[in-house]
Order: C-alpha cells, then sequence, then structure tokens
C-alpha cells in the first residue's frame, strides 16, 4: 500500500498527569504514516485523488492544542481515529506521539508512542422470528451505521427459513451484512449484543425464538478463539440460512481456516442435504 507521511510535526499541548503539564504545556512532535492508494493521483496529478497532507497538518495541530487528555497513548488513538474518519480514502494510519520534555527524572531524548489503526472488513449474519422481523433487522442496519467508526456497505436481501434446532417456533427472516469498521472484534461483539438488547432480546432457550440475532461471521481473514467470541463462527458450513444471503454479497470469500470460498461452502451442504 502507498504512503504519505508526516514526520514530527511540532506542536505545543497540554497533555500529561501531572499538574504543571495541564498548566504549563510542552512540545510534542507527531509523525504520521497515512496509507491510501496514490495511483490515480501519480496517473493524473490530480489533488482530488490524494489527501491535502496541509489539511491532515492543521487538524493534528488543532486536536494536539485544544484538546488534553493525560495520556499520550490517549492521544495517539484520538489521532488516529480522526485522520480515518476525517480522510475517507485513508485505509490506515501509524501515529507516533514524541514527548520530548517527558518529567521523568533521567536524561532522556524523547518518550514516544506509535499506534497503527485501519479499517476492517467483517461479515455479520442477522435474523429474527418474533415481532416486526424486518423492522428488526432495518433497526439493527440502522444501528450500526448510526456508529461513528463502523458503516454498512452491503445488505443482501432477506430470505425466509426454517428454524435452526428443535425448539418448535416461527420461521425466521435472515440477511447478511459487510461492514466496514475501526472496531477490534471483541468490541464489536459488545456493540452486537448492545443493539440485541435494545430490540429487546432475550436469552433463555438456545436457538430459541429471538427478536434480533446478529453474529460476527468473519472479520478480514483473522481467527480468534476465545471463551466468548471464536471468529470464523464455527458453524457457519452447517447453516444454509447463514451461506445463502452471504453468497449473495460475498460469493467469492474465502474461509481462512477451510480455505473454501461461501458459494463452495453452499455448494457442498446442499449437496449433502440431497443425499
Amino acid at each position: 500500500m502507498d504512503k504519505i507521511t508526516i514526520q514530527d510535526l511540532e506542536v505545543f499541548g497540554y497533555h500529561g498527569v501531572l499538574e504543571e503539564e495541564a498548566l504549563l504545556g510542552q512540545k510534542f512532535l507527531i509523525t504520521a504514516v497515512m496509507s491510501l492508494d496514490l495511483r490515480r493521483a501519480g496517473r493524473t496529478d490530480d489533488i482530488k485523488e490524494t489527501i491535502d497532507y496541509g489539511e491532515v497538518c492543521q487538524f493534528i495541530k488543532k486536536l494536539v492544542e485544544t484538546e488534553r487528555y493525560l495520556l499520550i497513548e490517549r492521544l495517539a488513538e484520538e489521532l488516529a481515529t480522526g485522520l480515518l474518519l476525517g480522510f475517507p480514502k485513508l485505509t490506515g494510519v501509524e501515529i507516533t506521539v514524541k514527548k520530548p520534555w517527558a518529567p521523568v527524572q533521567v536524561p532522556l531524548d524523547t518518550v514516544a508512542v506509535t499506534i497503527s489503526r485501519c479499517w476492517h472488513r467483517a461479515y455479520l449474519s442477522i435474523g429474527s422470528n418474533l415481532g416486526d422481523k424486518e423492522g428488526y433487522l432495518d433497526f439493527a442496519i440502522d444501528r450500526l451505521n448510526a456508529l461513528p467508526d463502523t458503516k454498512v456497505t452491503a445488505v443482501s436481501d432477506y430470505l425466509v427459513t426454517k428454524p435452526y434446532g428443535d425448539v418448535e417456533q416461527d420461521d425466521f427472516l435472515n440477511g447478511a451484512l459487510e461492514i466496514e469498521t475501526l472496531k477490534m472484534p471483541e468490541d464489536l461483539l459488545e456493540e452486537a449484543m448492545r443493539i440485541e438488547q435494545e430490540a429487546h432480546r432475550e436469552r433463555t432457550i438456545h436457538w430459541g425464538p429471538r427478536t434480533l440475532d446478529i453474529d460476527i461471521l468473519f472479520y478480514d481473514n483473522q481467527v480468534v478463539y476465545t471463551e466468548n467470541l471464536k471468529i470464523p463462527h464455527t458453524e457457519i458450513p452447517k447453516r444454509e440460512f447463514v451461506l445463502e444471503p452471504l453468497a449473495a454479497i460475498a460469493p467469492d470469500y474465502v474461509h481462512p481456516i477451510l480455505r473454501k470460498s461461501v458459494s463452495q461452502m453452499l455448494e457442498e451442504l446442499r449437496s449433502e442435504k440431497e443425499k
């Protein structure tokens, strides 16, 4: 990926744990390494195909000068998030915040924090079989789009499907979403559960009826295996109601463990059911 680098932008700010840092302020040096596709800019010589690094410098300067944080880690996080949200052409940023006058009582050149942040692509499954099913699925999309660091980029058609498991219940309405997000997997799970709760989801019966179900299917090509979260979702190859809408928006996405595409998994599942 191409990069634009702003090296050691000098800005005065009031960040630090000590009271005198908040009162007197000090110098900070900010480096921003920004990832984006510069091919069209290189071919057309058109500034609209890149970002104005003068605007980037002004954004950094304003944030450092007007906000106040105890930790330079927080300052770096706010800079990274602000740049990714404010400059849509960016796919990722690396921010280094240097604190040359850090009050540590020993000689040093500088204290620095470096973080890397980027947009992530994830696929979600949504379903409902209680009340206004379509309304609940639309609600999930609206709530995800309302998040400042997440946007829904593709939505499948909604499909009527038979319930999974042995619990007698109404048919489901299912769909699949593609999103771009700055959230890490655990944070995305927490947000999905919060949206389910807003839709009055009750977890009383396993595989039972629900107003809204949001599952994280894939997150980039990552494999996550914790007590609370497993990505890719372990049930994907077994669930036609997940694979069919997902195939409509991401047929060629390859499962990072099974090394099979979504359309291939759907075809294999259907073939197995016909036997």
